[in-house]
This record gives structure tokens, sequence and C-alpha cells, in this order.
């Protein structure tokens, strides 16, 4: 693949044989690792974008393994509440 960006920094990939070369236009040709960090930049900017609460809630263990955790009981549910209190104190509330 040809990979391009575009003025907003737009990802855009082209086969390798030509056959889309007149997609191209304007854009400019960068490398995968210039992609890769494109890619890494606009998801970390998506992610600062999000409220504590969304990020909280992304953050916490799935329902399913809370509860699974709460029916065993013991060291099972310990680790889960030590796993819920880390991503509390990692996003407080403001």
């Amino acid at each position: 693949m040809k990979l391009f960006k575009d003025d907003n920094n737009q990802i855009f990939a082209y086969e390798e044989d030509g056959s889309q070369d007149h997609l191209i236009e304007s854009k400019t040709s960068i490398t995968q690792a210039e992609a890769d960090a494109l890619i890494a930049a606009n998801k970390q900017q998506s992610f600062n974008a999000l409220t504590y609460v969304q990020k909280r809630a992304a953050a916490y263990p799935p329902i399913g393994d809370q509860l699974d955790a709460i029916w065993k009981g013991g060291a099972a549910e310990a680790a889960m509440l030590e796993a819920v209190l880390a991503v509390k104190a990692k996003y407080p509330k403001p």
C-alpha cells in the first residue's frame, strides 16, 4: 500500500499497482512510521476530548467480570475492588 495524508492529517492508503493514483490528487506521501504516529496522535486527541465520566466508564472492568468477582468472593472480590479503586484514583471526580 502507498500511504498519503491530506492537509487535515487524514490518512489514505492506495494500491501499489497505480490503479488508484487518480485519487491521490494533492495528498502528501508518508511512510508507515509517519502513518502510525498520526494514528497514535489522533487516538490520543480523541481520548483527551472525553469527559472524566467517559474515561472512567471505559477503564472499569466489564460488569460481567465484576459480578463474577462478587459471586466468587474472597481474593477475586478483593482484586476486583482494587481494580475499581485504581480506576477511581486515575480518573477522580472533578
